[in-house]
């Protein structure tokens, strides 16, 4: 009977992860599926783009997969049962067992409870909801009518929405709400080239400000501001599904699944979890933030581990670390803001178009990648071994891959 490996999920972590595991190991012994609530792959890393009124590719996950071996299955995950080995979904297609089961169900908006942001606000956590925001944009008029938006959050994702909302709704009027200083993140000639692109841009910027409510029409303040609003993007902060909580693998608070250095469940060993819904501590003891750059090396660690351990070889540590940020502010303007082992922005950053490029060469990347599963395919696949020995669960020194990041 062949393994049956479960990957859950076709976001940038999941999708890099299937195509390495089909290249590595032999069909003769394996099968892989991997199961997603859509049957396209979503550039979450271009979202503000597609919000904003761009063109973004969607590529069809049937035909991404065709002709891999990769098993397709679009279905909504409803829950994990990690005792039983098995994955139910909202579809009614029954329950999927599996042998190694890798999760990978990223996150979503977290709306932290305020009130109104659900019902009122958008976010481009998803692309229909990014869809949603852009059809509410065209009804202010298009490209050069009137209005007022308001981007909740100055995260990298905020940042990044607000920003291209304005290089491409030139007619709207876009304000960014910060909790603390602007860019608090990055350093400080950073912050002031961030500073300097929202006031080319046009773009209001509301610090030190905290959001007790979104109504319909505008956002209320804790300090009792009302700012007016035609359309509220809520960018402050993100969560995970929790599903993996529900089926009893051990999370943190937030529903991340606790893992050992190779992505293996403390509590289930059957069990890998990468991406936004892993908590993974990078070799500076800190956790990983959710992040493509998080994905990749995740995703990598996870496929060493699962291969070694299959095939009876040693497992080999790829380094997890977090060495920058990279956004965009527009098409024509970024930043690259190196990080220090503490995570902490290092005084050097890069800013302008060169940044933009970069940015802009990640995001070409990631879909290429994704779009390629198979691509560098092995002449010859790793056999699985008859049983695993417990001798060769010894790591070896890291893999220096470059960074393995798909996005």
């Amino acid at each position: 009977m062949k393994h049956r490996i479960v990957v859950l999920g076709a976001g940038y972590a999941g999708a890099y992860v299937a195509g390495n595991l089909v290249r590595r190991l032999s069909p003769a012994d394996t099968e892989i599926t991997v199961v997603n609530a859509v049957p396209y792959f979503v550039q979450r890393l271009r979202l503000n783009q597609l919000a904003a009124g761009r063109e973004i590719e969607a590529p069809q996950l049937a035909d991404v997969f065709a002709g891999t071996g990769i098993r397709l299955r679009v279905a909504r995950v409803t829950a994990v049962d990690p005792e039983r080995r098995v994955v139910a979904d909202a579809e009614g297609g029954g329950d999927l067992g599996y042998d190694t089961l890798v999760y990978a169900l990223g996150s979503h908006g977290d709306d932290h409870g305020v009130p109104g942001v659900a019902e009122h606000a958008f976010d481009v956590a998803a692309r229909p909801s990014a869809l949603r925001l852009r059809e509410r944009l065209d009804g202010l008029g298009g490209r050069g009518g009137g209005g007022s938006v308001v981007v909740v959050g100055d995260g990298l994702t905020g940042i990044e929405t607000a920003t291209e909302i304005a290089e491409v709704r030139t007619g709207l009027s876009v304000a960014l709400i910060a909790r603390g200083e602007l860019g608090a993140r990055l350093s400080a000639g950073a912050r002031g080239h961030l500073r300097q692109a929202c006031d080319r841009l046009g773009i209001t910027v509301l610090e030190h400000t905290s959001v007790e409510a979104v109504e319909a029409t505008r956002v209320m303040c804790a300090d009792g501001t009302a700012l007016p609003s035609d359309a509220t993007v809520w960018t402050a902060g993100f969560a995970v599904n929790p599903i993996a909580a529900a089926g009893g693998l051990e999370v943190t608070e937030d529903g991340r699944i606790v893992v050992d250095r190779t992505m293996r469940s403390l509590s289930h060993p059957n069990v890998y979890a990468i991406g936004d819904s892993v908590h993974a501590l990078g070799d500076n003891g800190r956790p990983l933030p959710m992040s493509c750059g998080s994905a990749g090396y995740t995703g990598r660690q996870a496929i060493e581990a699962i291969v070694g351990r299959l095939t009876g070889r040693k497992v080999s540590n790829v380094k997890l670390v977090y060495l920058y940020n990279a956004l965009s502010l527009g098409r024509r303007d970024g930043l690259w803001q190196s990080v220090d082992d503490e995570g902490q922005a290092k005084p050097k950053y890069m800013g302008g178009r060169k940044a933009a490029w970069i940015k802009a060469a990640i995001e070409k990347g990631a879909l290429w990648g994704t779009s390629h599963p198979t691509f560098g395919l092995p002449k010859r696949k790793r056999r699985l071994a008859a049983a695993p020995d417990p001798s060769r669960e010894q790591t070896v020194r890291p893999l220096d891959d470059g960074g393995a990041v798909p996005g």
